[in-house]
């Protein structure tokens, strides 16, 4: 890809918990201004990946840069919206309240927002679709509700590049839909997408792609990584299915999967 400016870019990457390694010396880039999945199947490593770019993880060796820096900060220019619970069950906030912290790279405990700050906040819960939710507390929610609030958390922070981890796992379709289109429009404003999923059709949907299974099998457009040889060497013979193109691995993968829109969004390759 001639003449891209590289969100994030890793040599010989290793990274690991522990004595445990979860990520194999790996080298990649990810692109700016565009939607990457990260895709595998359950324990390759792709939430471990997203650790390492959000600076949550230290690499155990190799090197790794985010817009150019080393990733983690308390004034990163990337929000990462985690898949677990951000708030305990029974915390007495409300949507708005939650929704208000992703100011607090900016604002630390203290600082009270001004009129844009406190419009940003607004405009984040319009774009989620939980405007009418601000006074309710969130253990009145429902899940997809909640994962709602906290996409707009991340949304809320500024922020160059969001990170999702798998930010439509068992959502309703409300909330897949809308999460779905703040994934793809995100891009549209300037900003990195990277998410970690266990949907091939979203990973198909992304412009980049990063294919892995304790290492980074293959990164690039989804025409050039989601080959089947690639498939296969990350799930192994018979993790395919032949006429559906999916893959059964995810423990959830009996329930509720979002259905993708993909004729809504245009994906240049």
């Amino acid at each position: 890809m001639t003449g891209t400016e590289w969100l994030a870019q890793a040599s010989e990457l290793t990274l690991g918990y522990g004595t445990n390694v979860a990520v194999r010396p790996s080298s990649f880039t990810i692109p700016h201004r565009q939607v990457t999945a990260i895709i595998g199947p359950n324990g390759s490593g792709k939430s471990t990946l997203l650790n390492a770019l959000a600076g949550v993880v230290t690499p155990r060796s190799g090197r790794l840069s985010v817009l150019g820096r080393t990733p983690g900060g308390r004034r990163s220019a990337v929000s990462y919206v985690m898949q677990s619970l951000a708030f305990p069950a029974g915390t007495p906030i409300t949507v708005r309240e939650a929704v208000g912290m992703g100011l607090y790279p900016v604002l630390g405990w203290f600082r009270r927002p001004d009129a844009a700050q406190r419009q940003r906040v607004g405009d984040a819960m319009e774009r989620l679709r939980i405007t009418d939710l601000a006074k309710r507390h969130l253990d009145e929610l429902s899940g997809g509700q909640r994962q709602r609030v906290y996409v707009a958390q991340g949304l809320t922070q500024p922020h160059e590049a969001i990170l999702l981890d798998e930010p439509l796992t068992g959502l309703d379709l409300v909330s897949a839909r809308t999460i779905d289109e703040i994934i793809h429009s995100e891009r549209e404003r300037g900003h990195a997408v990277v998410l970690t999923t266990h949907d091939l059709d979203e990973a198909r949907a992304a412009d980049w792609v990063i294919l892995m299974n304790g290492r980074v099998i293959a990164a690039g457009p989804p025409s050039v990584v989601l080959t089947r040889r690639n498939l296969e060497t990350a799930y192994g013979l018979g993790s395919l299915h032949a006429s559906e193109g999916t893959f059964v691995d995810d423990p959830h993968a009996d329930g509720a999967h979002p259905q993708h829109d993909h004729g809504r969004h245009a994906h240049p390759h």
